[in-house]
């Protein structure tokens, strides 16, 4: 049971490393906090860094959350023989994505840890049936939604919601439906500032900046 309680802190710590803020840093000598929206997360880097840093965040904020669910998982697998295998994983996943959302490094506020979330899910669905199906599903809601008001938020908070939807509806694991539950709630939390400037007209569409 004690090789549980490592892994939670490592991916935590995973989750915790502030990608976009270091590309802030080292690319502009910036401080992201202080720009655009301030969010340290992928969308506010594709507005002040650019279109090729902010997508190179996206991608590594995506690694962070596929690296613990598959190498830390199959790492403990072994060790951890008094919970499943898809337990563990869901563990370390959502250790992940609290690092991101909360993270160490910056005094406890983070992200909105939709691509870390993105990363974890990916990861899980390699690894439990069914999930490679609701992953798709909650992807396209996201596309669809984003492509019609082209507002990042939006589109995040319907495929946040969609996703327990999905997990009920295709019969998922008790676990897997918890989790899923939790993770919306993560995402709506996360976003409430930008509901909040949706409903009074003054939430931004993505616009990409050119890089430098």
């Amino acid at each position: 049971m004690l090789w549980i309680i490592p892994g939670i802190i490592v991916s935590y710590l995973i989750g915790s490393i502030p990608t976009a803020y270091i590309f802030g840093r080292v690319l502009k000598g910036i401080d992201i906090r202080k720009f655009g929206s301030g969010n340290v997360g992928a969308t506010n880097a594709l507005r002040v860094l650019g279109k090729g840093p902010g997508i190179a965040v996206l991608a590594m904020d995506i690694i962070k959350g596929l690296l613990p669910v598959i190498f830390l998982g199959n790492f403990l697998g072994y060790r951890a023989a008094f919970i499943t295998d898809g337990t563990l994983r869901l563990i370390l996943g959502l250790s992940c994505i609290c690092g991101h959302n909360w993270t160490a490094f910056l005094r406890f506020k983070g992200g909105k840890g939709i691509a870390t979330t993105f990363g974890v899910l990916l990861g899980l669905s390699l690894k439990i049936t069914g999930l490679k199906l609701i992953l798709a599903l909650v992807v396209l809601t996201w596309l669809i939604t984003f492509l019609m008001v082209r507002i990042v938020s939006v589109a995040s908070v319907l495929a946040g919601i969609a996703l327990p939807i999905f997990t009920i509806l295709l019969r998922q694991a008790r676990g897997l439906i918890l989790a899923s539950i939790l993770l919306s709630i993560f995402i709506i939390l996360r976003h409430m500032t930008n509901l909040k400037r949706v409903f009074q007209g003054k939430e931004p569409r993505l616009k990409f900046k050119k890089s430098a």
